[in-house]
């Protein structure tokens, strides 16, 4: 009988990849793509090519001896009890609760904040194995309706249903093809407004190209085919459309985007007036707008029109033009960032992003400031609720050994209290936090976190899990997560770089590292990669590096520039296939970030660093566990398809390459707390392997 240690040396017999003879000349190039085939989600032969898969995976995965100890510890500390942020609708508090391995979080509702609550909503019915996730809720003025959308096996698709919140019965209405939107009631519940795609073609769910999106209006209590079309641009395909309306019931606000720009437009109708018609309003898409709150026709908006790291104005509705902008807050400072802001307690609530970190500000309504709300400790604000004459907001905080918790904030007072406070199986003191700024290969200073247990050896011998994402404007901050904590509990090191292409710095920030510009999101991770191994953190054997969806991009890209480099390599959900991306569900919005595959000069651009291409026969690549879902519909799972496919017909040294394809998941959203625990005991167990941990 052969031993452990042998089994998990022997050669890995990878499943046999039917390669096809699909070639193509673009824009000059020669490109072969052998395994297209594996673009049809549908067909038998993926779903055998994806059983196969799973099989010489979950094989390799049963050999590794702590992949058990590592599941029982992750749930153990993700079984705590945690809250949402409470928000009042009407006459109801409502909030979110998980008593800790619920699959899905349930919905809530209380008289007051006092009063026994009962259950609203409970997603965790809709399936048996927590795979219809609640996607969107909204409610009416009075409290009165509950709109709330479904999504199921981790699709983007949702469809949206009515309840009755003091029945908790569902009316009959049902809405279905809606896609990245929200629900906007009117102010007198009569029904609200949604964006919705005309129904794919039978089989089509999950490959379709998502474009000429509308708005309609959905009356309660009628048929779906009855609903009024708003708003729709047959002209303009590319536009993303979706509608709110503004708390004082008066405004219909359409914003209008194009895939992933931060610009947009918006639109605007009178709903006190009859027969009026959606008009433009801020129409020159040359910035980010966001109303954040009005009185009358004045409009309060925060834009980084003139201001990369954003302000906030007051825009009168008949003089739209910038020159006649009111500044009430100015742009920050040197790094800060005004991120998000709320007109509650009728004062401006302000989030301000610092070095990647947080820190929350009231100021008056004629934007003079008052004061600066403290928080316990550098970490990021993760929610926020209060309407404009609330006397207190709801807000929650977190950080890297801070679980998520919600505070009540009093005006009157002046002064936060504790509302919700997990209790999580762990010491929070026996991890420490410290940032570091690194220089990039172009000497650009990039800011990274670095956590890991008190009385760290630097000697260089300490496993390593770097993550980045460096894209679409999006910040990584401080955030608690249970797996972290137990990859640290097991002696590992967290590394969070705050790369290039994200929004930590604003606009400036995020157009250095997108379009033209995109290698350099790569040469600020090479760069993290070199600092933790050159200040013995770390060392190549021991450093492993990990992302998602764009940051799956971000990890292939760099092993297939810098395979000496890394230990090991976690992409998930990633973007692969730089020359496709464009022509499946939503990933032509991506042309944003990524330029457009069909123009010479951004294919030119995208060739250089796609993953799949950049992959080589005979080159020893660092283990890899590829993470995908076979319901992905945003990020399609061919990419992570065609990507382990190639690499493991090139791969020349003996690690391990596989994947691990998740079934009825999609891109993450939604994902149960089982799958999302059985995943992540896998990903660890899979480290400890690859970079030798004791």
């Amino acid at each position: 009988m052969r031993s452990l240690e042998t089994v998990q040396n022997a050669p890995i017999a990878y499943p046999q990849t039917r390669k096809d003879d699909v070639v193509e000349v673009l824009h000059g190039h020669t490109i072969a793509d052998p395994y297209r085939w594996l673009e049809d989600p549908n067909s038998a032969e993926t779903a055998a090519w994806v059983e196969a898969q799973n099989k010489v995976t979950f094989a390799y995965l049963d050999t590794i001896p702590r992949r058990a100890a590592i599941r029982e510890r992750l749930t153990k500390l993700w079984n705590y009890e945690r809250y949402g942020v409470p928000s009042r609708h009407g006459g109801w508090t409502i909030f979110s609760k998980n008593d800790g391995l619920q699959n899905q979080a349930v919905i809530y509702k209380a008289t007051s904040l006092a009063a026994i609550p009962e259950v609203l909503l409970d997603p965790n019915t809709l399936s048996t194995d927590g795979t219809v996730a609640l996607a969107g809720m909204s409610f009416s003025e009075d409290g009165k309706f509950l709109a709330y959308a479904t999504s199921t096996s981790g699709s983007d698709w949702m469809e949206w249903k009515v309840r009755d919140v003091a029945t908790a019965k569902d009316l009959t209405d049902l809405i279905q093809w809606s896609k990245f939107s929200d629900a906007a009631w009117k102010k007198d519940g009569s029904g609200f407004y949604y964006a919705r795609y005309e129904a794919p073609k039978d089989g089509d769910a999950f490959k379709a190209v998502n474009k000429n999106q509308k708005v309609y209006f959905h009356k309660v209590g009628t048929p779906q085919a009855q609903d009024e079309l708003t708003y729709e641009r047959p002209d303009q395909p590319d536009w993303g459309l979706g509608a709110s309306v503004t708390d004082d019931g008066r405004w219909l606000l359409i914003y209008q985007s194009e895939g992933t720009n931060r610009e947009n437009r918006v639109f605007i109708r009178d709903l006190n007036t009859a027969g009026s018609k959606i008009e433009p309003f801020l129409d020159t898409f040359d910035a980010s707008y966001s109303i954040v709150g009005n009185d009358g026709a004045t409009f309060y908006v925060v834009t980084d029109k003139d201001a990369p790291r954003y302000r906030l104005v007051a825009i009168e509705r008949a003089r739209p033009d910038s020159t006649a902008w009111k500044t009430l807050i100015v742009e920050g400072a040197n790094r800060d960032v005004l991120s998000q802001a709320f007109m509650i307690g009728d004062r401006f609530v302000t989030v301000w992003r610092t070095d990647a970190h947080e820190k929350l500000k009231l100021f008056a309504v004629s934007g003079d400031f008052e004061s600066e709300i403290p928080l316990p400790a550098i970490g990021s604000i993760a929610g926020f609720s209060g309407k404009r004459k609330d006397k207190d907001a709801f807000y929650a905080f977190t950080s890297f050994n801070y679980p998520a918790t919600t505070f009540r904030y009093d005006f009157a007072m002046k002064a936060s209290s504790v509302f919700k406070k997990p209790t999580v199986d762990f010491d929070p003191n026996a991890f420490e936090i410290k940032q570091v700024f690194y220089p990039s290969k172009d000497g650009t200073k990039i800011p990274m976190f670095l956590v890991h247990k008190k009385g760290l050896v630097l000697d260089g011998s300490n496993p390593t899990y770097l993550y980045g994402y460096g894209g679409f404007d999006i910040s990584l901050e401080p955030a608690f997560s249970p797996s972290n904590i137990v990859w640290m509990e097991m002696g590992g090191v967290y590394a969070q770089a705050n790369l290039r292409g994200g929004g930590e710095y604003g606009k400036e920030w995020h157009d250095a590292g997108r379009l033209t510009k995109k290698q350099n999101v790569f040469d600020d991770f090479i760069a993290a990669a070199e600092w933790l191994i050159s200040n013995k953190y770390t060392s190549t054997p021991k450093l492993a590096i990990g992302g998602g969806s764009n940051g799956g991009l971000l990890v292939g890209a760099v092993m297939a520039q810098r395979p000496e480099l890394f230990g090991a390599v976690l992409p998930a959900v990633g973007v692969m296939d730089m020359l496709r991306f464009h022509k499946f569900t939503i990933g032509w919005a991506w042309k944003s970030d990524y330029g457009d595959p069909d123009v010479k000069e951004d294919f030119e651009v995208a060739l250089k660093y796609s993953p799949l291409h950049a992959l080589k026969p005979g080159v020893a690549y660092p283990a890899t566990l590829v993470t995908t879902g076979d319901h992905d519909d945003r990020v399609v799972p061919a990419h992570s398809h065609k990507f382990i496919a190639t690499l493991q017909a090139d791969q020349k040294g003996s690690a391990a390459v596989l994947t691990r394809i998740e079934t009825k998941a999609g891109h993450g959203a939604g994902k149960p707390t089982a799958k999302i625990i059985e995943e992540r005991a896998d990903q660890w167990a899979f480290l400890t392997q690859a970079l030798g941990m004791k």
